[in-house]
């Protein structure tokens, strides 16, 4: 069997860690990974979706596992299907839930899926106009298309949410701001049927105690126990309807879907969705997974997911992500990374390159470390003593994943 996975971060890292449980790694190509990915995996210098498709067609994957969501909304998914190529990935139509905020606001209005009150505009102008008028705060504004992860600003005033809208451009969405605890799940669907996974929580913002601005994610942890109480509620309230209403539109979704939830006094609600596995709860999810990953993306393919049985560890899983100095803003890369020997947490490598030989960073979030322990308590202490296992230039971190007090 032969697999290809699209992208070149840590989430693409774990998904080759999570084939090779299934099949021989000489069997598994990342596209275009990275220099820390290619000590274990062959990685293709493929880049567009044109030069992937074509590798496809001459080289017949029975499988391609899309990570970025990049690649869906320019419709990979749609152009290996029709080459009669397996793909994981959601349809270009059915992607526009996370790559139009506007198309998923509209489509929850829709269908009656709780989430946070809005107004869209397609003119800056409009939206300035809006934010001096409305004059409560904090008020949460998103680009309308994909920003990769860092496409969210809360503005506790008229002057931040002024620089927000003329930071984020002339498509974005105004929405009240919820209180409440974040968690992450992801939805394993065939467009008829799903199962959900594990909860987890990413950590999104620089700094510790959540302050500083919205990066693609600190680090994440799993499970979150707290969460287990609404998982019917969820699935019956939030994921049912919105795989019922991408069909109805004509768009129905095959793949991960992830839901991005906010627990507030009234109960979950959506603070967005994403059309591929997140990053980096993916690194702290699949090491728990005791399941086939290769079963689970054939149910996906065959239509069979309501025949699924996912099977998980007992214990939980704290990834802490170690990025460049400067991150998410301008940062200096190709300094060499040292990893100590006695290092016990998984590596799932980012931005890193191969330089002689020798890995050095290539970009803002360099690597991740995971650790497995019987409790959350054990799994964060275990990796936070590695993360003085690996030396780089300008390493920064933050020091309380998995601290948060999930509580209304």
């Amino acid at each position: 069997m032969k697999v290809l996975i699209v992208g070149s971060g840590g989430r693409e890292h774990s998904l080759a860690e999570a084939f090779a449980k299934d099949i021989n790694k000489k069997d598994i190509y990342v596209a275009p990974g990275n220099g820390g990915i290619a000590l274990d995996y062959k990685c293709l210098p493929l880049r567009s979706k044109e030069e992937i498709v074509e590798w496809c067609r001459e080289n017949h994957p029975d499988l391609v596992m899309v990570g970025p969501e990049q690649y869906l909304a320019e419709g990979l998914s749609d152009s290996l299907n029709e080459e009669g190529i397996s793909c994981i990935g959601s349809s270009q139509s059915a992607a526009r839930i996370e790559s139009s905020k506007i198309f998923a606001k509209t489509l929850m209005t829709k269908y009656h899926i709780p989430t946070a009150s809005y107004v869209a505009f397609e003119d800056k102008e409009q939206a300035l106009a809006y934010v001096r008028y409305l004059g409560k705060y904090p008020l949460v504004i998103k680009a309308d298309g994909l920003a990769a992860g860092k496409g969210v600003i809360i503005a506790d005033n008229q002057s931040q949410a002024e620089k927000a809208v003329h930071t984020l451009g002339n498509k974005v969405v105004v929405e009240e701001y919820l209180k409440g605890w974040e968690v992450s799940l992801f939805v394993i669907t065939d467009g008829k049927d799903f199962k959900t996974t594990l909860f987890s929580q990413d950590h999104k913002q620089l700094g510790e105690n959540d302050t500083g601005p919205n990066t693609g994610g600190m680090g994440a942890f799993c499970p979150v126990k707290e969460a287990e109480p609404y998982r019917k509620q969820i699935e019956n309230q939030i994921v049912a309807p919105i795989l019922e209403g991408l069909k109805a539109e004509g768009c129905p979704y095959k793949g991960f879907l992830y839901c991005g939830l906010i627990i507030t006094d009234q109960g979950p609600k959506v603070l967005e969705f994403n059309c591929r596995l997140g990053d980096p709860e993916t690194q702290a999810i699949l090491p728990l997974l005791q399941t086939s990953f290769t079963d689970i993306c054939y149910a996906i393919i065959n239509n069979t997911v309501s025949d699924l049985k996912l099977k998980w560890s007992p214990q939980s899983s704290v990834c802490v992500v170690l990025a460049s100095q400067g991150y998410p803003g301008s940062f200096s890369t190709g300094f060499p990374i040292t990893v100590k020997p006695s290092i016990s947490s998984m590596i799932r490598y980012a931005g890193v390159e191969n330089k002689d030989g020798q890995l050095v960073t290539s970009g803002g979030r360099v690597l991740s470390l995971v650790a497995l322990g019987k409790t959350l308590a054990e799994a964060r202490k275990k990796v936070y003593k590695d993360v003085n296992q690996v030396d780089f230039n300008g390493k920064y971190f933050r020091r309380d994943i998995s601290l948060r007090k999930n509580k209304l």
